[in-house]
């Protein structure tokens, strides 16, 4: 029953922003409305499949973690105590929705696409590869950098309670509870039109989250390959970073689009001897060889930047608030108050206090 009331609120809400924006915008929220139903008749509660003697002992276990994380999620760090995260859904496939970033051929400033409830976002999201390649090929054909990637989980920023997928339950502790910390600070905080923020907020709180957890649980050897993970993490984003900033450069000058074509393409090569040079630092680790193996253009840069950009702003904050969660929501629930503009010279201010 409780299923059936979220489905018909899901067609209430869609269909009035169906109703608001035109025709135009149908194909995209149709989309939206069969894959969000899909997973909210299929979820049970994760107590009910711990229970069920079917179940593999692995799933179990993880099954288990997860729910102590979200209870530690709610009582240590402050996040919405909901029944989020609380029923369970097999996806039955590798990713639950895959993102289309475009930028234009010589530029790093992704698209954006606007919507009722959320605003304007630089990404869109389809529950169907099928339909982000369809629409990644319109934009290709518009000659503009396109980057589909699959996600493992997202947020309906309140509107319900999200399920626990299938697809977050990592092999790796760290990443497992980092993405319920992380979906969970969506729905404690969220600002229209600003996705450099909303990520960098959530991704601040799934950073201290998982360093709260492993040292409340006081596993010392999973914290020390979480911050060895982190620590080559950064690494990898900083490079990134530079090759962002180089053809950030690159961008501004005044050379032809063949020079631009050319050149864009010599700073790509020097991406990959270089990940090459990190990897012999990392000792061959190979985590991020699928992601540079594929054909890097602007797109790839602007979804790492989006979420990464103001994180030593939001480290700087913690730090203000001496590790106290509800002054920390406080800072944060202030700079969503002001205007972007505003907030990019605070959060910009707070870049170089935290240098």
């Amino acid at each position: 029953m409780e299923n059936k009331r979220n489905v018909a609120k899901l067609f209430l809400i869609i269909g009035t922003s169906l109703f608001l924006q035109g025709c135009s915008s149908m194909s995209y929220y149709w989309e939206k409305i069969q894959g969000h139903a899909e997973l909210l008749n299929k979820q049970q509660p994760v107590q009910d499949v711990i229970n069920n003697p079917q179940t593999e002992p692995e799933t179990k276990a993880l099954l288990i973690n997860t729910q102590q994380a979200r209870n530690f999620a709610s009582q240590v760090l402050l996040l919405p105590d909901n029944n989020s995260y609380r029923n369970y859904v097999d996806v039955d496939r590798d990713y639950v929705v895959w993102t289309v970033v475009a930028t234009p051929p010589y530029s790093i400033k992704p698209e954006e696409w606007c919507f009722l409830i959320v605003g304007c976002l630089s990404y869109r999201g389809y529950f169907s590869k099928q339909a982000a390649d369809n629409f990644a090929a319109t934009l290709k054909d518009r000659g503009m950098d396109v980057y589909v990637s699959g996600v493992k989980a997202y947020s309906t920023l309140g509107w319900f309670d999200d399920p626990l997928l299938s697809t977050m339950l990592y092999k790796s502790e760290a990443h497992r509870v980092g993405i319920i910390f992380h979906e969970l600070a969506h729905q404690k905080i969220y600002v229209e039109n600003d996705t450099a923020f909303n990520e960098a907020f959530a991704t601040s709180v799934e950073l201290q989250g998982t360093k709260a957890w492993f040292e409340q649980t006081e596993n010392l050897q999973k914290f020390k390959e979480y911050l060895v993970a982190k620590k080559r993490d950064k690494d990898f984003k900083n490079l990134l970073k530079r090759t962002r900033d180089d053809l950030k450069k690159l961008y501004k000058s005044n050379k032809t689009p063949q020079q631009l074509q050319m050149a864009k393409e010599k700073i790509f090569l020097h991406l990959q001897s270089s990940y090459k040079a990190f990897k012999r630092k990392w000792n061959n680790y190979a985590g991020y060889d699928n992601w540079m193996a594929q054909g890097l253009n602007n797109a790839h840069l602007a979804l790492v930047a989006t979420y990464n950009n103001w994180l030593p702003a939001f480290s700087r904050l913690f730090e203000q608030a001496n590790g106290d969660y509800n002054i920390f929501y406080k800072k944060i629930e202030h700079l969503a108050e002001l205007d972007k503009i505003q907030r990019k010279k605070q959060l910009e201010e707070l870049m170089v206090a935290h240098d």
